[in-house]
């Protein structure tokens, strides 16, 4: 699933295809990609014609499109979804779910998604803290590339979380946008396991991981994202290559970029979680309870 770095890279390039133009008609192909507007195709299609967009916006993993009287487009891409810019007329691609036609004629933005995880509905526009965002995501936290993004308050609350340091980096409502690839590079910069209590860090050490978490998101926006198939692409259809930079995720058996250890793969949360064996130690706690 794309995380903050792919996200973003859709948002900026949607806000330069989409932002001051005005709908003329939506075409919704597949009921799946509207499964959470409980109102129907008729109700979406209808409530878009002729609205004009006001901007592009993200939080975390979610993007939506700001539309007039305080409305939104909320988008989520799932595991495969893609926005895509086209000409208008280009061939339909295999598994176009929504067209979205606009009133001058220019190009068309396209929704595809081949496993139809993704998908829009529209919300009302709420403010928290300050920020205008969707209503079905306003428990969504600040990401750490959000300009108001406090560092000292996240670090507070993550090291309340009684649970490991992977899952709380995880949790959306304390921290957006890390998912699994940029939560493993992170704690690998930082030579953390997975499982260690983030309670039993110092607030300083707590800051160190947020700020990693931060870096090697940046790094992987400049470098477009990580693709590891064609699946995760910007709207132009391009992928990202940040996949070659990764030190731990993905990288089972080869060597750890800073000792030479083979990376290890451990199941965790119906996934997997990479890290290097002698940077990134189990907590003693841990290995305690696996050996008895």
């Amino acid at each position: 699933m794309p995380e903050l770095p792919e996200v973003e890279v859709v948002r900026r390039g949607l806000a330069a295809h989409v932002t001051g133009r005005r709908l003329r008609a939506v075409d919704v192909l597949h009921p799946r990609a509207i499964r959470r507007h409980t109102l129907g195709s008729t109700d979406f299609t209808g409530r878009l014609a002729d609205r004009a967009i006001e901007a592009v916006s993200r939080r975390g993993k979610y993007l939506w499109i700001s539309l007039d009287e305080d409305e939104a487009l909320l988008a989520h891409l799932g595991m495969s979804g893609q926005l895509l810019v086209q000409p208008a007329g280009a061939p339909d691609e295999k598994h176009l779910r929504i067209r979205f036609s606009f009133a001058d004629d220019g190009p068309e933005l396209r929704f595809v998604d081949q496993r139809t995880f993704g998908g829009f509905t529209l919300d009302d526009l709420v403010e928290v803290d300050g920020t205008r965002v969707p209503a079905l995501i306003a428990h969504v936290a600040r990401d750490p590339m959000d300009p108001l993004f406090s560092l000292p308050a996240t670090v507070a609350a993550l090291r309340r979380k009684r649970t490991e340091i992977k899952r709380a980096l995880l949790d959306q409502s304390l921290v957006s946008g890390i998912g699994n690839i940029y939560a493993d590079e992170a704690l690998w910069r930082v030579k953390l396991h997975w499982a260690r209590p983030p309670a039993r860090l110092s607030a300083a050490r707590a800051g160190v991981v947020l700020s990693a978490a931060a870096d090697v998101m940046s790094e992987a926006l400049g470098a477009g994202g990580t693709s590891f198939d064609a699946l995760y692409v910007n709207v132009n259809g391009q992928s990202g290559y940040f996949d070659r930079s990764l030190a731990v995720y993905g990288q089972e058996g080869l060597p750890c970029p800073r000792c030479g250890r083979p990376v290890r793969r451990e199941p965790f949360m119906n996934r997997s979680s990479y890290s290097c064996p002698r940077c990134q130690p189990r907590p003693r706690a841990t290995a305690s309870r696996k050996s008895g």
